[in-house]
């Protein structure tokens, strides 16, 4: 099966048919001294097939895709001859304030001690789990709050509300999220963190909202730049690598 994408057309293979369309890709980039790198942007229940694909056939990959199980998948890198970018979140500039997030609540744990911690967050229909970056941040931000135990973590990321139904993102649940414009509902990422105190008299908010797609798409090239530059170099030492160390590299296009 094929399907048009622009001026392009992409084949889609399932099964052993994927092993034989990646033996016959490996082969002839190989002869013509290319260097095949793997974008994987699909759904949860399929990223784990698709890395122990990628890691039979020896091909680095970038993955964006949230979910699965992550310590399977990095054990297939870890053990692998290949290297791979991956991260819950591409964007370059969301990464770099969810790492600031992270300092601060190293350096400052449980400054908002009695806050409570409320966050939402909304995406299209289409993507059926909670947001990663709002996994990772949360994971943060708690120790500003309390503890950071696994338990802490857990039920603070069990407590964020996702909105997938287009009249509340529309409406902005009421004030708790910017309206989503009508031209976006199909393709957004808006997140809302707030830090309340006990009386309710002050509130700190944290927002970061982004219409369409752009963003992770130059994220992700900056990651398959970063492992060319790795593969044409033999630097492979290190294989496992997320969006900070990308950031980090100050390899970025």
């Amino acid at each position: 099966e094929s399907v048009v994408v622009g001026e392009t057309t992409v084949s889609l293979v399932a099964g052993e048919m994927a092993d034989e369309a990646l033996t016959k890709l490996v082969s002839a980039c190989k002869e013509e001294g290319k260097i095949l790198i793997a974008i994987d942007y699909t759904v949860p229940n399929a990223c784990l097939q698709n890395a122990e694909l990628y890691a039979r056939h020896g091909i680095s990959f970038v993955m964006g895709t949230t979910g699965g199980d992550r310590l399977a998948i990095d054990a297939t890198v870890e053990n692998g001859s290949h290297l791979a970018v991956i991260a819950p979140n591409m964007g370059k500039q969301i990464v770099a304030l969810q790492a600031a997030i992270e300092n601060a609540a190293k350096q400052f744990p449980g400054a908002f001690a009695g806050y409570k911690l409320d966050v939402i967050e909304s995406h299209q229909s289409t993507k059926k789990d909670t947001s990663g970056t709002a996994k990772a941040i949360v994971s943060s931000l708690i120790s500003l709050v309390e503890d950071s135990s696994p338990d802490a973590v857990n039920n603070a990321i069990e407590a964020i509300e996702r909105v997938r139904d287009t009249e509340t993102q529309l409406d902005g649940a009421q004030g708790r999220l910017q309206k989503v414009p009508s031209n976006y509902i199909d393709g957004h990422a808006y997140h809302t963190y707030s830090l309340i105190s006990p009386g309710g008299d002050v509130r700190f908010e944290l927002r970061h909202n982004v219409n369409g797609r752009n963003v992770y798409a130059e994220g992700t090239a900056d990651a398959v730049l970063f492992l060319a530059r790795r593969l044409r170099s033999a630097d492979t030492k290190k294989r496992l690598f997320n969006m900070i160390d990308v950031l980090q590299s100050g390899e970025l296009f």
